[in-house]
């Protein structure tokens, strides 16, 4: 599936969603201080801006400017998305990242008109309230002094500066509507630098805090008590119009849903999308460019058909892919972003209707994609998700189900430590045992994410050219966790240690070709009891590492881990003996799975070793069958290992001496650290190993045998 965000079947039902936040109240203009790119001439958020204070995009020093422009209201789903984490599975600190951003969700918006002298300024005013269920018992609105009405074209601006008296909380003639309980308050002028951080105007409520309570006094203010004790110990409701008489707990819902801001003035869906003016040539007939455009933004409103202006403003691209997922469930539906069907009514309004198999790809089962995310393109995806499901668009809140996190490949990166300049590799001298600069500079070696600028990036053709695709990509695989970053030295990387493991396999095949090769008829029946049992374990591990890399791919993506177990399947049929190897299926099966396993990392390998290992003369199994080694099924645990008891006996040695056995779950019996604790804890343990130090413990890949090494 394909989508292509900056065409107009993509964006259309961007536009779309956006007139449903802002017939939901979600979407509003207001007046604020923004990050500014001087160079791509655009609004720039928090998190695009780096921490030199650098757009991301441009590279260009971001300035501070104030501009009217659209919001979207994401507070009014707080705490939707904040309980809604507690049912996701743990997102590598994600999840952390993500409620820290959101804080605490006891609060909403309310909006507000300004007066002057009685009379309406035109602005609009949103004020946060951290109790909005006592929001009829408001007193007062308090701004920053920071807040734009103080610093920009506002007309009540000369107000509130002869009003202002910094470092005492200021009361001004500047009034302001509640459109939601129809009250006039009096607007304040904080003393405070800021307000929890982040806010730049409250509403000041007596009865819910001391604070507000003790600044109302002060001012002399008036305000209602909103707030009555019941006998069972709980507050209800007065003096709050139809929200009188409910508890405190049910009018915050009651409130806080009524309490939306209903907008006129949209575009009707069915004239969507809303596209730019395509401009004349000067020197061509019709139009010109200037009248185009004049004709395009001065127009007719589509609902009242009177004069309007159309909206300039364009929407982040982050916008766009925050809905994405949605819109891959069916690319190539005209009539609907996602699977919604839209139809007119009667009345020429549009109804909405989920599509039955709406909800058959969604919700993701996979995503895929950096931390640098988290709180960006993560929070607006899941807020889009949570507003879809209550527009009837969706059946589910939460768009993802796993969450798989991506580390970044750092480069080794040398500046000098005076003047922090960067230096490029030939700057460098790596003869010696730790790199130092040819110039003789004191030089500082950090690890940092790959960047021109930092010199510290690396052709991956170079690589490739060196060690080869498969090798590569087993390295980048094994190096670290999929959510941990690698740090690529150029002086001590392990991808030689890959490369022998890959050599590894291709021995082994050789010598079952080899073998098999010698006229010898391979035949089980030959396997004397000793070789039987060392059969036997090969046919235990081969189950084992199954089970475990079969889960790696699948659960928690630990593709390093799928690669140690790998690595000690091909250990134990290295060791394995002639006769084991000319004689026994499980040899073959176990070689066959290791192959399987290994090719969607190194599909190139295991495709030459499969066409080798397929062909052996006198095959004793049936799974060696011709064709790619990507056209074969993923290899199966046997019935009879899951019908395993679910315990094994391990010996346990003392510096290769037997001092007795101890029961360990078979899950974990190839598991060194798991094994060591649960012995160490056992009675034998405590016997044996408690008063000694052990230097190193050793657990056999073949048999059910740990050795402690200790000190005597």
């Amino acid at each position: 599936m394909e989508v292509t965000t900056c065409l107009p079947d993509y964006y259309r039902w961007t536009q779309y969603l956006f007139v449903k936040l802002f017939e939901a109240g979600l979407a509003y203009q207001k007046e604020a201080v923004v990050n500014w790119d001087p160079v791509d001439q655009t609004v720039l958020a928090d998190e695009q801006v780096d921490e030199s204070g650098r757009s991301w995009r441009s590279g260009a020093v971001v300035e501070q400017k104030l501009l009217t422009q659209w919001f979207i209201k994401t507070t009014n789903y707080a705490k939707s998305l904040l309980d809604a984490l507690a049912d996701l599975p743990e997102w590598y600190g994600v999840k952390a990242m993500q409620a820290n951003w959101i804080g605490e969700c006891t609060g909403c918006y309310f909006d507000f008109k300004l007066k002057l002298n009685g009379e309406e300024t035109g602005e609009t005013l949103s004020a946060y309230c951290s109790s909005p269920e006592t929001v009829f018992g408001a007193a007062y609105l308090a701004i920053l002094p920071s807040h734009r009405l103080l610093h920009g074209t506002s007309s009540v601006r000369t107000a509130l500066e002869n009003a202002h008296q910094p470092g005492k909380d200021s009361l001004t003639e500047v009034t302001a509507y509640n459109l939601f309980t129809g009250q006039d308050l009096p607007l304040v002028i904080s003393q405070k630098q800021e307000f929890e951080g982040y806010l730049d105007t409250v509403i000041g409520v007596p009865d819910s805090r001391e604070e507000d309570l003790c600044l109302a006094r002060v001012l002399n203010l008036k305000w209602s008590t909103v707030l009555k004790n019941s006998q069972d110990g709980a507050q209800t409701l007065i003096n709050s119009a139809e929200f009188s008489g409910l508890r405190r707990e049910d009018a915050f819902d009651s409130i806080t849903q009524k309490a939306r801001q209903h907008g006129v003035g949209a575009v009707p869906v069915e004239d969507l999308p809303v596209t730019l003016p395509k401009l004349v040539s000067i020197s061509g007939k019709g139009a010109s460019p200037l009248e185009s455009a004049h004709d395009w933004i001065n127009c007719k409103c589509p609902r009242c058909n009177g004069s309007a202006k159309r909206e300039t403003d364009t929407m982040d691209t982050f916008v766009d892919s925050a809905w994405y997922y949605f819109r891959y469930t069916d690319p190539h539906n005209t009539n609907s972003c996602l699977k919604v069907l839209l139809s007119n009514n009667d009345d020429g309004g549009v109804a909405v209707t989920c599509w039955e198999s709406a909800d058959h790809w969604l919700p993701v089962d996979v995503y895929i994609g950096g931390k640098e995310h988290a709180v960006m393109h993560l929070y607006y995806a899941r807020f889009l998700s949570h507003f879809c499901r209550d527009q009837g668009f969706v059946a589910h809140r939460e768009p993802f189900r796993k969450l798989l996190v991506q580390g970044l490949i750092k480069g080794q990166t040398f500046k000098l430590a005076k003047s922090g300049q960067y230096l490029k590799r030939e700057e460098i001298d790596f003869t010696g045992k730790e790199p130092v600069s040819r110039s003789g500079d004191e030089l500082e070696i950090t690890f940092e994410k790959m960047s021109k600028s930092k010199h510290n990036g690396l052709d991956p053709q170079d690589v490739v050219q060196q060690y080869g695709l498969d090798t590569v990509r087993l390295y980048i695989l094994y190096a670290a966790p999929p959510e941990q970053d690698i740090l690529w030295n150029v002086k001590t990387d392990a991808l030689p240690g890959v490369l022998r493991w890959q050599t590894r396999l291709w021995q082994l095949v050789t010598k079952l070709r080899g073998a098999r090769s010698l006229g010898d008829v391979p035949n089980p029946s030959l396997l004397k009891k000793k070789e039987q049992t060392e059969a036997r374990k090969i046919w235990e591990n081969k189950n084992y590492v199954i089970q475990e890399v079969t889960n790696h791919f699948t659960e928690d993506f630990l593709f390093n881990a799928a690669i140690s177990r790998l690595m000690g399947l091909t250990n134990t049929l290295t060791s394995a003996t002639v006769r084991v190897l000319q004689h026994s299926v499980e040899f073959e099966e176990a070689l066959a799975a290791l192959i399987l396993m290994t090719a969607p990392m190194a599909p190139h390998l295991a495709s030459e070793l499969w066409a080798g290992l397929s062909r052996v003369q006198n095959p004793l199994s049936s799974l060696l069958q011709e064709g790619d080694v990507l056209q074969q099924p993923w290899p199966k645990i046997d019935p009879e290992y899951l019908e395993t008891p679910d315990f094994v006996e391990l010996t346990v040695l003392v510096n290769n001496q037997g001092c007795g056995k101890v029961t360990v779950p078979v899950q974990v019996s190839k598991d060194l650290d798991k094994v060591q604790k649960l012995v160490l804890d056992s009675e034998l343990g405590q016997t044996h190993l408690s008063e000694r130090k052990v230097k190193r413990a050793i657990l056999s890949p073949r048999t059910a045998l740990i050795n402690f090494l200790i000190d005597e």
